[in-house]
């Protein structure tokens, strides 16, 4: 971390922090293979929370040139975060940790970190199980919320306050350690965590995109065998409707005790450059993301940026608009801006109404579950009347100036 006598050397002390409790460990100096060897225990008051442990390169304990560096911030050289709840009761989980650091030129490891971690349970079962149906929050929390800019200024403050009161502990923490313990600057603008968060919002609709790709594979007779079947079901739920929740919620745990088998069994999880997108990450991106507020860099690439922004800002705004449009149709059904479609969907509707009074229910889901599936040689292939008549209503889209 820093250059002494020709050498390098690290001043390394760790930080740890669990819920309110703060604890700093000795700096070992001049030294890259710092042991502390200490031991810490904390009262776990509820097991969805995370264990926070830092590692800085202190420049207060260097002695360079014959002065000390007090006044320089220390360096981050990294953090790991274990969340409670991920732990098994009463297993030691002795790992090793990548301590990594992103900045303008990208990952860098900084080194590792050695911890074993325990989570010991000596609560009653019962009491234990019940913490997870509590609200997270206080009463006051629930009954008056905070407005999204109250809580910002909230979380700001309580950082400058905490900062504060940690500096005049023994020994004392500086505000750096304190705001990067608690992720104070990583509210800010960032496309890397747009695009990383954008791929989480992918991963986690994967099971509702492969649903509907089974479905219209079903629909299209890819496996004849899978459709009959498929009839089979519809038949048996729609004439016995009591079924089909004691039928979902056996299937749900079905799909749990079959993924227990594929649970994972590596290491606690840490930083991950790959779900971060921080491997193949643009540097100018890079550059923008460690900027500060206002921006110092020239202003050509200020200009370029803001038209990169501009074309980003554009996409999202026709995604913006295209669904105001759908809800502005949705509303145009029943307020006559169109005379002719909302007196078509108002006669449909009373024919569907008078259909249900005649008809009973289970020939309808039945009827309308066959007609649904049925074989793509009785299936034409443009679009059905009714999603060709909803994409002919009005939208206000044609007052926008």
């Amino acid at each position: 971390m820093k250059t002494t006598s020709g050498k390098g050397s690290t001043d390394a002390y760790t930080v740890a922090k669990y819920g309110s409790k703060w604890v700093r460990t000795r700096t070992v100096s001049d030294t890259l293979d710092p042991k502390w060897n200490e031991q810490y225990t904390w009262k776990v008051y509820d097991p969805c929370t995370v264990l926070t442990i830092g590692v800085f390169d202190s420049w207060g304990a260097s002695d360079i040139n014959g002065e000390k560096e007090a006044t320089r911030p220390d360096f981050r050289m990294g953090k790991v975060r274990i969340r409670v709840s991920t732990l098994e009761t009463g297993k030691v989980y002795k790992n090793t940790y990548p301590l990594v650091m992103l900045g303008t030129s990208g990952v860098q490891k900084m080194g590792e970190l050695d911890v074993a971690v325990r989570f010991v349970r000596a609560a009653p079962t019962l009491d234990f199980l019940h913490v997870y149906t509590q609200p997270l929050l206080p009463l006051m929390h629930h009954i008056k919320p905070l407005a999204l800019g109250q809580q910002e200024m909230l979380r700001s403050m309580a950082v400058k306050i905490l900062a504060a009161h940690l500096s005049r502990s023994e020994p004392p923490l500086r505000s750096e350690v304190v705001r990067y313990m608690l992720d104070a600057d990583s509210h800010t603008f960032s496309m890397r965590k747009v695009r990383a968060n954008w791929s989480r919002i992918v991963n986690v609709s994967s099971c509702v995109i492969d649903i509907v790709r089974w479905i219209d594979n079903t629909r299209g007779w890819k496996n004849p065998t899978a459709t009959i079947l498929v009839h089979a079901l519809l038949v048996m739920l729609v004439w016995f409707p009591d079924l089909i929740v004691p039928t979902l919620a056996f299937y749900v745990s079905v799909i749990g005790i079959w993924n227990y088998r594929f649970r994972s069994r590596d290491k606690l999880p840490h930083f991950c450059p790959k779900i971060s997108l921080a491997d193949n990450v643009d540097r100018d991106e890079l550059d923008e993301e460690f900027d500060t507020v206002p921006s110092t860099r020239s202003p050509d690439l200020i200009l370029m940026r803001y038209d990169k922004l501009r074309a980003i800002g554009a996409r999202v705004q026709n995604i913006l608009g295209d669904v105001a449009t759908q809800g502005e149709r949705v509303q145009a059904l029943v307020t006559w801006r169109d005379p002719r479609a909302t007196a078509i969907f108002v006669g449909l509707c009373l024919m569907v109404a008078l259909v249900l009074y005649l008809v009973p229910p289970k020939m309808v889901a039945m009827a309308f579950g066959f007609y649904y599936f049925r074989h793509p040689l009785f299936r034409d292939q443009m679009p059905s009347p009714v999603l060709n008549f909803f994409r002919r209503l009005p939208s206000l889209s044609d007052k926008i100036m």
